[in-house]
């Protein structure tokens, strides 16, 4: 049974694969991602400063922070795959996402600086994702905490991700009559 906690913090539910992942899924994951920085644009249109600052579940994150993560995190993954298609296996450096969120390039700064970065970032992944041949997929890297990741699973994995925030912000604005 899910908690009310629970649904907030996973609007959408968590990202869960089981099986080999189709060409087709893959496409599908590929175009979420390159959608996915419009449709967060879309879910912070016209909300001021003081929405922005509101929490979209209780001890979670402000709304600007989830901005500023989403690029954050995309950034690390865009690297990690390009890790994973250029060594074999590499480690990669995980990061403290809470600490991250606290810096001042985070909690006070204008979410446009997230929002524009993502819309490129995500054009650069796109052609690097529309490149790779079928045995790239299979590549995999290691993730201390999480162990080896193959770049099909961590390309649902984002794909989710960009999602699974954008849910948390839509969703706080329907909750508050937004």
């Amino acid at each position: 049974m899910t908690t009310d906690l629970e649904a907030l913090r996973y609007p959408i539910g968590q990202f869960a694969w089981v099986g080999d992942i189709s060409r087709e899924q893959r496409a599908r994951w590929i175009e979420e991602l390159e959608e996915a920085p419009a449709l967060l644009r879309s879910a912070v249109s016209g909300l001021d400063n003081s929405q922005l600052d509101t929490p979209y579940r209780p001890q979670g994150w402000t709304v600007r922070q989830v901005v500023h993560h989403v690029a954050d995190s995309h950034m690390n993954s865009l690297i990690r795959f390009k890790l994973a298609l250029t060594e074999e296996q590499p480690t990669i450096k995980p990061y403290d996402e809470a600490r991250w969120a606290e810096l001042a390039d985070s909690r006070p700064a204008d979410i446009e600086l997230s929002l524009a970065l993502l819309e490129q970032l995500h054009a650069r992944w796109g052609l690097l994702l529309h490149s790779l041949q079928e045995s790239d997929w299979e590549r995999t890297f290691v993730h201390p905490a999480s162990g080896i990741i193959r770049l099909d699973v961590n390309l649902g994995t984002y794909a989710w991700h960009g999602k699974h925030h954008t849910a948390h912000i839509t969703s706080l604005r329907q909750r508050m009559g937004w």
